[in-house]
């Protein structure tokens, strides 16, 4: 089982100056390697057709509206699933994750995949590379004890860098798409995920 995670929104707290007031964590499940082999080649297909390069990173914040449909029609036809968390931030109460970004990020994913017991097992997860060493190996410590303190979920974990990465540019895509979900004045906040449903076994409404 490979499960591909990404974020949308931001993990920072200052809701006056700036900070998005929702956090989303999405999960791309598949169920087998073949599956997944498909999809990456679909995807890469479907750059090669817009003349990008094949550096060329699909990333739904900087995507206009026609390569977010674009890209959410062509995947919606491949064999994976969705479990995300949809984290409104004001109701946070901990001093700690409010203060520590990587804390809360962490504190997210650690939530998600321990609700999805018996959803995931035996994972290999792949999250989106952050450069800092230690932090990868704190975190990675922190997952295999929190989210997986009996064992069957997480697998491996690794970190991997989006920019080469054609199934971590799916989970941004779907990231994004959940987010905007949440930005009533936006008008375009309800037609990716509709292209997309069908594909979403869990959308959690953290409270």
């Amino acid at each position: 089982m490979l499960v591909f995670i990404d974020d949308s929104g931001d993990p920072g707290f200052k809701l006056d100056k700036g900070s998005s007031k929702h956090f989303v964590i999405a999960c791309i499940i598949f169920d087998d390697n073949l599956d997944a082999e498909e999809t990456a080649l679909k995807i890469k297909r479907l750059r090669r057709s817009l003349n990008w390069r094949d550096d060329h990173e699909f990333k739904f914040s900087k995507a206009s509206k026609t390569i977010r449909l674009a890209f959410l029609s062509e995947v919606r036809s491949c064999n994976f699933r969705i479990r995300a968390i949809v984290v409104d931030k004001s109701l946070i109460k901990s001093p700690d994750l409010r203060r520590n970004k990587n804390m809360f990020y962490n504190y997210i994913i650690k939530e998600v995949l321990t609700k999805s017991d018996g959803f995931i097992k035996d994972g290999r997860i792949r999250l989106d590379g952050h450069e800092d060493r230690a932090y990868k190996r704190a975190a990675t410590t922190y997952f295999r004890q929190q989210a997986n303190p009996k064992g069957g979920v997480i697998k491996d974990m690794k970190f991997v860098n989006s920019k080469n990465d054609s199934l971590i540019q799916l989970a941004d895509m779907v990231a994004g798409s959940i987010f905007r979900t949440t930005q009533d004045n936006k008008t375009d906040s309800k037609i990716y995920l509709k292209i997309i449903n069908k594909k979403v076994e869990d959308i959690w409404y953290f409270k």
